[in-house]
């Protein structure tokens, strides 16, 4: 028992310079923005400037906007992780498996990760480009694909994909690596199949990658902007969250409504981490106690 407290304690204050620079970072322009969001802070008005309190949340709460940007950005997110966290664990098991060429295939899986997300974006606006693009012509379609509103997030989906896919694979390679092979071996020659290994050896021992994997790459696609705003900029009724709150800090110069947006945003992100903590992170302290 006071080993792992000490072993905690240790993780605490190794971890504490980099936590004490991001509060450092982070602290101010949160308060700030809590403080303006707080306040009617209109650029094109500046003499008009007053303490609303909540008013700000109410407008943002009660616009149709809002929610419809919200229901936007979680088609994205939930539809991009979905496919993100299958396709990884396949390309996972891959890479984990491979029996020559194993750096070459892991090396060649992470290329599309590399790219700046602006250029992929722009890659795959050209490539569904109905002019330019080689999609129409490949599936034999005349098809305005970022011209509709479904179509959009089916290439802004495909985009975040291919882009992220790598990623996940490479969290979920690293969750791999810790199941046991004599525990896959000993299981195996006691008759379960392939599907109860996985089942209830691999996922289980997985968890904590599966944890990391999932809370990152649902953060990053709930606060979604470069691909949206280069491929369609909000058009079609594609508008996400982040894209609504540039609007309204950048192109209206409404800081008190702008900042209240990305109040909420943050406070989102917040909430999907605690729902994933919850549903995930209990599991793994019961286990570590019984350590």
């Amino acid at each position: 028992m006071n080993r792992r407290l000490d072993d905690r304690r240790l993780g605490w204050l190794l971890c504490a310079p980099a936590v004490l620079a991001m509060l450092l970072v982070t602290a101010y322009p949160i308060l700030y923005a809590g403080w303006l969001s707080l306040h009617r802070y209109d650029l094109r008005f500046p003499d008009r400037q007053a303490f609303v309190g909540l008013a700000n949340y109410a407008s943002v709460l009660s616009s149709e906007v809002w929610w419809r940007s919200l229901f936007n950005t979680l088609v994205v997110t939930l539809g991009s992780v979905t496919i993100e966290l299958l396709l990884g664990f396949v390309l996972a098991l891959v890479m984990h498996r491979a029996l020559f060429g194993r750096m070459a295939v892991r090396t060649a899986s992470l290329v599309p990760y590399a790219i700046i997300t602006v250029v992929a974006a722009l890659g795959w606006r050209f490539a569904f480009d109905p002019t330019t693009g080689f999609v129409n012509a490949l599936l034999g379609i005349d098809h305005a694909w970022l011209s509709e509103r479904w179509s959009a997030f089916f290439v802004i989906i495909a985009t975040e994909v291919w882009k992220t896919t790598p990623f996940v694979a490479l969290l979920l390679l690293a969750g791999l690596t810790l199941v046991p092979g004599d525990l896959i071996r000993a299981a195996r020659v006691d008759g379960a199949t392939a599907w109860q290994r996985l089942a209830h050896i691999t996922l289980p021992l997985m968890k904590p990658a599966i944890l990391v994997a999932l809370l990152f790459r649902t953060l990053d696609a709930f606060r979604i902007f470069d691909t949206i705003y280069v491929q369609t900029r909000g058009a079609q009724d594609t508008e996400s969250v982040s894209i609504l709150a540039y609007q309204t800090l950048i192109a209206r110069l409404n800081l008190g409504l702008g900042s209240a947006v990305s109040v909420l945003i943050f406070v989102g992100t917040i909430l999907i981490a605690l729902i994933y903590l919850h549903l995930f992170g209990t599991g793994l302290l019961a286990r570590d106690e019984r350590r």
